[in-house]
């Protein structure tokens, strides 16, 4: 049975790979506040650590990282669920986070984001001062 080939198809086909594989689902990811520390744990199995790029620009954190598939002329595919290529994640970034104390590790195929709350955005205590005689004891006023 022979058959044609259809250039049209094919697109389609490759249209459709590549709208199947968002950023989320290359790069999932949990966002949690640890105390002080923001921490993000992205998953980034099969990545080389050396294609890792973390950058911030004003108030976006972005994540850059390569997945190679290596292939050779005898391979025949059945299956091909992994998405390969060049992902990226963006965060944007409130006015209350540290932005030079940013930290990255990346162990075990997950990338370790700790991002520290600024000084000037932790909570404090403020006291207050007061002047006069009079002094609040257990609920009553006194002069």
């Amino acid at each position: 049975m022979a058959r044609t080939y259809d250039p049209f198809r094919e697109m389609d086909r490759w249209f459709s790979d590549v709208a199947r594989t968002p950023a989320s689902a290359a790069m999932p990811m949990d966002l949690f506040r640890d105390g002080d520390v923001f921490v993000a744990r992205i998953d980034l199995p099969g990545v080389d650590p050396a294609s890792i790029d973390v950058d911030v620009d004003d108030r976006t954190l972005t994540v850059r990282a390569q997945r190679n598939v290596e292939t050779t002329d005898e391979q025949k595919w059945l299956v091909r669920e992994r998405p390969a290529g060049t992902f990226a994640r963006q965060l944007t970034l409130g006015y209350g986070v540290a932005l030079d104390k940013i930290g990255a590790e990346y162990a075990d195929g997950v990338l370790s984001l700790r991002i520290p709350v600024a000084e000037e955005a932790k909570p404090r205590k403020i006291s207050v001062s007061h002047s006069g005689g009079t002094t609040q004891i257990e609920g009553s006023v006194e002069g």
